[in-house]
């Protein structure tokens, strides 16, 4: 089977699909709150999935990992503005240092295409 890498870098690739499947890079967002951070981070995802010839209602799994559990409610909130009611992932949430203190939230999703 082959491999593709999309936005593919010195460092990592922003996508990688094996088969059927993409495994998308850690996305995290840009803004001050936890909201603008996962609506910007979504709009990633939203367009590594559309490259990589899927879309969000074919998300097998996503990683969530926050800053501060603290956001839980903020980030779920937007979340479940995002996710398609239909077809909701296996997802898990973990708090973590994240990259940078700017982060507040990073996502981690596979796909099936």
């Amino acid at each position: 089977m082959s491999i593709t890498r999309l936005d593919a870098g010195a460092r990592m690739s922003g996508a990688v699909i094996h088969g059927n499947t993409v495994y998308l890079a850690g996305q995290v967002g840009e803004g001050e709150s936890v909201t603008d951070q996962c609506k910007s981070a979504l709009a990633e995802v939203d367009r590594l999935l559309a490259a990589a010839g899927s879309n969000k209602s074919k998300i097998l799994q996503t990683i969530i990992y926050i800053s501060d559990i603290d956001y839980f409610a903020e980030m779920n909130a937007a979340w479940e503005a995002w996710v398609d009611p239909a077809n909701t992932p296996a997802r898990a949430t973990s708090e973590a240092k994240l990259a940078a203190p700017k982060y507040k939230v990073e996502f981690i999703v596979t796909a099936a295409i």
